[in-house]
């Protein structure tokens, strides 16, 4: 292992600095040698003194840099160089000949004067009171941050995580994070339990402090919200916890006691049993449910009669519509809020565009959005109407503290009378909530979806607890129209979700089955058919149409392990394309990436359109990487997204994907290995969500037995939400 070097200088020159994550590339005048330096430095600015530790690498491109793990930042102390810092801008109000005049006049002694005694500056001719003030409070800014990078680097957390604490909690955020180091694990800043509790240790603060049982049961079920839970049962939180943070019965019933008294936890209580929540799942529950009620109440009790409207349609568009499609168009036009389901092939797009049809016709403004940017093109293409993704349609805002919000909610509703959803098994309970306070109560909600696919990424069970909670009229369509039943896609994921076999012997159809039980030699065949043999035969892209899917990150058949056997064949390495090495994956120029969390802050151009935000489950490929600059440019379907190398641990190469993260999106070929093991996810719904992302070609590779062994096995994915009791009650 290389040996930490140590080298100390002045910046002499910054030539990039990101605000957000604190990268910088500066010149460091090291006792008269010029070092390019690179790294996570935070705010610094020309004249500063820098103490580093890291090491030297070589890159092709801009030779020998100091890439710096470690920095700790020392103002400047002589005249010369105090000048220098003041005039790069480090301090708002101050330019070069400010500078100048300052440092002339208290020469070795100005910074100490500036944060210390800023009215002094008025002794200077041309430096009023009110000038004072101004320079007071930026340079109380930056003394600040500066102070609470150093702190923070004293327990090895990168700048970015300073910038973000600072950001939220202000010029006073050092001495309120020695008070609760914790409070760097909340929202906005996101910190690692397990960093927070080494600062928690450092500074005295006891195992069995409330401080340190709340933040961590907090962080139990944050992490449980990740894995689709927006509630704990009782005595399984109290387990977790105990074993988690290592402290006993009383001090985790003592601590939970005061959390629920302080709304940091709340309960509900459901078939006797008390589950946990967060404040802001359980207010997301609350709300859908108040909401929905209300909506129910100010709809009609019943369906009208829309027949001689629904048979003007067939005569308009040459269509026969069938007795559950008459009804889901009657009562979506009826009521205030209805569910429209079925599986693929049954008529949800022709029952859905009769919909929108009758309510343009009778005057109604009708907006249409679905969870992703592929879902809302697929709608846009079948209903020739345009819609949104939902966060595009509510609008992504800042609120005045700093926290990312909608523009549009209950003081600024949508301008629609009626909004249709797609892909609703895709939405999540938070989202849910921030679309409803988007409503006006006189406003439509169509919601339509498949309830026998997986469950959203994000927490809860929203789309099946609201069907199963039987208090929204909900029509399921049922019937394999003549077209759709060519289609082995379709007949055989009909089958699957019904608990039948799919067919797997047919060599002449849209749905393949090939025996691997040899775990190299089906890695093999998803190779060749991705890069050779579908190409060939039907002309297909392996980038752009042709998708793999797996049931599991892990495993040689694994998202994690097929993305980089794909990326070596589809992509390989070459001198003209960059590649940034990252934790997990090696990044190149031309790499087809999928995002794998929301990030509202990633800026994007499509044409002459601007924004920001690019969300889980959004696909794209590199278009470009500059090393200078550290910078990404990723293309999201026209969407050009400009991401730091930081970043890109947001993204997962997408050459192969998970069947969950492929929720929404469909592909002109689906190649999906189905293998023995990975025993919990090997359920019927699985399966059935992977066939039903295939337009035109789905191929399955493995094991006979397993598929029909996932057939058989009706598991439910197992979520612990209260929604459809709340709904029910």
């Amino acid at each position: 292992m290389t040996d930490t070097l140590h080298i100390e200088g002045t910046v002499e020159e910054i030539i990039f600095k990101s605000d957000t994550t604190g990268y910088v590339v500066l010149d460091l005048d090291a006792g008269g040698e010029l070092i390019t330096v690179v790294g996570e430095i935070g705010d610094t600015d020309v004249g500063e003194g820098l103490i580093l530790e890291g090491n030297y690498e070589t890159h092709t491109k801009f030779g020998t840099q100091f890439k710096a793990e470690y920095c700790e930042k020392v103002l400047p102390s002589t005249a010369v160089n105090i000048e220098k810092y003041l005039a790069s801008g480090a301090i708002k109000g101050i330019g070069k000949s400010l500078a100048k005049k300052i440092v002339r006049y208290f020469g070795d002694d100005t910074l100490d004067i500036i944060e210390h005694d800023t009215y002094r500056l008025s002794e200077i001719k041309g430096i009023s009171k009110s000038k004072c003030d101004e320079i007071a409070e930026e340079s109380k800014k930056l003394f600040s941050l500066r102070q609470l990078t150093a702190y923070l680097a004293q327990y090895e957390i990168k700048s970015r995580y300073a910038m973000m604490t600072y950001k939220k909690f202000g010029t006073d955020a050092t001495e309120i994070i020695k008070l609760n180091p914790y409070l760097l694990c909340g929202d906005m800043i996101e910190l690692d339990f397990k960093k927070a509790d080494s600062i928690a240790s450092a500074v005295g603060i006891q195992k069995n402090s409330d401080k340190r049982i709340i933040a961590g049961v907090q962080y139990i079920l944050k992490a449980n919200a990740s894995a689709g839970h927006s509630c704990l049962r009782f005595e399984t939180l109290a387990e977790l916890s105990e074993k988690f943070l290592g402290i006993s019965e009383d001090d985790f019933n003592n601590s939970y006691d005061y959390a629920v008294d302080d709304d940091e936890l709340f309960e509900y209580t459901k078939d006797n049993e008390i589950f946990v929540y967060l404040p802001d799942y359980y207010y997301a529950e609350k709300f859908i449910s108040d909401r929905i009620h209300i909506l129910i109440n100010f709809s009609s009790p019943e369906d009208f009669d829309y027949d001689s409207l629904i048979d003007i349609e067939e005569e308009e568009n040459n269509i026969e519509y069938g007795d559950l499609q008459r009804k889901a168009i009657s009562s979506a036009v009826s009521r205030n809020i209805m569910i429209l389901t079925g599986g693929p092939g049954t008529g949800k797009t022709t029952a859905l565009n009769a919909i929108i049809s009758i309510l343009e016709k009778k005057g109604d403004k009708v907006l249409l959005a679905a969870p992703t940017g592929r879902a809302a093109k697929r709608m846009s293409d079948l209903t020739g109407h345009e819609a949104k993704t939902i966060h595009r349609l509510l609008e992504v805002v800042y609120s005045k503290e700093g926290k990312l919000t909608f523009a549009h909610k209950e003081n600024n509703p949508l301008d629609c009378d009626a909004l249709i959803v797609d892909e609703m098994s895709m939405v999540d309970v938070l989202l849910f909530e921030s679309l409803l306070r988007a409503l006006r109560l006189s406003c439509k909600l169509i919601m339509v979806g498949d309830g026998d696919q997986l469950p959203s990424v994000g927490a809860g069970n929203l789309l099946n607890d609201i069907i199963n909670s039987g208090t929204v009229p909900t029509v399921k369509l049922k019937e394999i129209f003549r077209q759709a039943e060519k289609s082995c896609i379709i007949t055989n994921a009909h089958k699957i979700v019904s608990g039948e076999y799919p067919d797997l012997s047919r060599k002449d159809s849209d749905f393949f089955f090939f025996q691997r039980l040899d775990f190299s030699q089906a890695v093999q065949l998803i190779i060749d058919l991705a890069k050779t043999r579908l190409p060939d035969a039907y002309h297909y892209s392996p980038i752009d149409d042709i998708q793999i899917l797996t049931p599991s990150r892990k495993g040689t058949v694994g998202s994690v392990e097929l993305n980089k056997v794909l990326q070596n064949q589809l992509n390989p390495p070459s001198d003209r394309k960059p590649e940034y090495k990252g934790f997990v994956y090696t990044y190149r120029l031309g790499d087809k990436v999928m995002q794998t969390k929301n990030n509202y802050d990633i800026p994007w151009v499509k044409n002459n359109e601007q924004g920001t935000g690019i969300f889980n489950g959004d696909i794209g490929i590199i278009k470009d990487m500059d090393k200078l600059s550290r910078t990404a440019v990723i293309d999201f379907d026209g969407r050009n997204a400009v991401y730091t190398f930081d970043n890109l641990s947001q993204v997962d190469l997408a050459y192969a994907i998970t069947v969950h993260k492929s929720q929404g999106c469909e592909f002109d070929a689906v190649i999906m290995p189905v293998m023995e093991g990975f025993e919990k996810l090997s359920y019927r719904n699985l399966l059935y969500t992977a066939v039903t992302r295939a337009k035109h070609l789905m191929i399955l590779v493995g094991s006979e037995k397993k598929i029909y062994n996932m057939v058989e096995n009706d598991r439910k994915t197992m979520r612990h939400t209260c929604l459809e009791h709340m709904l029910r009650n």
